[in-house]
């Protein structure tokens, strides 16, 4: 099979490599769409302390090419059929998993994944095929497309970010960032019956926030942006404030921006990683939380699933441009722009 190789940091090969064997309990996934993620570019820049070589792409779906022989034999999985994979490489049995928390399983950091000194690191997604238990599938009907199967894990990233809050009808919300991710929570936030800010710099991004639902939005970079919330919330400032920027002084400035008894979610990792200086006497006072949200729970995963399966969330408004995978350099390329949604690789038709 072909797959997209980062040899190391900025360096990449289109290989042909043996097709990987599936076990009893797995099937093998003939890829058809993979999204881009920023911790795609960060590896292509060797921002991420993972090992080289390896194939990243964790936004994948496609097709099922073949079951393990138990798969086959329990009749739930066919040939065929539309599937994406969960792809925390949760264990089952420590601590946070037996709570729920699948998606900061103490194991998860300490595979493959991310290191692997006998070969190919990553999850495997930018490759014409790739493996999964069957466990970890989740199948789509014939309708859905590839492009919005592609938004499966971004999509359920957001609602475990959401799901993190009680957000009640009428509450003010602040959205931070109006990438992909900050959309989806604008998105998302509208459904919960929430009014809706979003706070950022580009009026190209600000117009598209409204054009999905948004209620207002304001330029970051004009005037001080934490008094403008203010005054939009009866001096409150939000419920409800969602960082998805990775710039630590924001961070900061998110925290100023939620009311009293507000929550404050840190949604994107930061970088750099500096410390950032926070005024806990006012996080005291006011009763503030402080939380963070990291990648998907298996409900929110399944979640993900059915909005988009059922039409209820139509991702691919989201859509910057679909390359083949041939073009990976050219995808990321534009992946990387400051101001582009979501970037896809086309593997076959």
């Amino acid at each position: 099979m072909k797959a997209i190789v980062l040899n190391q940091p900025k360096d990449f090969s289109i290989k042909e490599i043996d097709t990987p064997s599936i076990a009893e309990d797995e099937v093998l996934i003939r890829v058809k769409t993979s999204g881009i993620c920023t911790n795609d570019i960060r590896d292509f820049n060797g921002d991420c302390s993972y090992s080289y070589p390896r194939i990243g792409g964790h936004e994948y779906c496609g097709v099922i090419e073949k079951l393990g022989s138990e798969v086959e034999k329990k009749g739930f999985f066919k040939k065929g059929q539309k599937v994406v994979k969960y792809i925390i490489e949760n264990c089952g049995g420590c601590y946070y998993c037996k709570r729920g928390d699948e998606n900061i399983c103490e194991e998860h950091q300490n595979s493959a994944v991310f290191h692997n000194a006998e070969g190919l690191s990553g999850y495997g997604g930018f490759a014409e095929y790739a493996v999964a238990k069957a466990d970890d599938l989740y199948i789509y009907s014939e309708d859905t497309s590839f492009e919005k199967m592609a938004f499966t894990e971004p999509l359920a990233c957001v609602i475990n970010s959401i799901s993190r809050t009680d957000i009640r009808f009428g509450d003010d919300v602040l959205v931070i960032g109006g990438g992909t991710m900050g959309l989806l929570h604008v998105i998302l936030a509208k459904l919960k019956g929430a009014r809706v800010i979003l706070s950022e710099p580009l009026k190209e991004r600000r117009d598209k926030a409204l054009n999905l639902g948004c209620d207002d939005v304001l330029d970051s970079l004009s005037g001080d942006v934490v008094k403008r919330v203010k005054d939009m919330t009866e001096g409150r400032g939000a419920q409800y404030v969602f960082n998805t920027t990775a710039n630590p002084k924001i961070a900061a400035q998110a925290v100023d921006m939620t009311s009293p008894t507000g929550t404050v979610i840190m949604f994107s990792s930061i970088h750099p990683n500096h410390p950032v200086p926070i005024n806990l006497g006012a996080v005291h006072s006011n009763q503030i939380t402080i939380t963070g949200a990291v990648s998907p729970t298996i409900a929110a995963f399944h979640q993900a699933v059915r909005m988009i399966d059922k039409g209820i969330v139509d991702p691919a408004v989201l859509t910057e441009a679909i390359y083949d995978y041939q073009d990976f350099g050219r995808a990321m390329q534009e992946a990387a722009k400051p101001d582009t949604y979501k970037v896809i690789l086309r593997f076959g038709e």
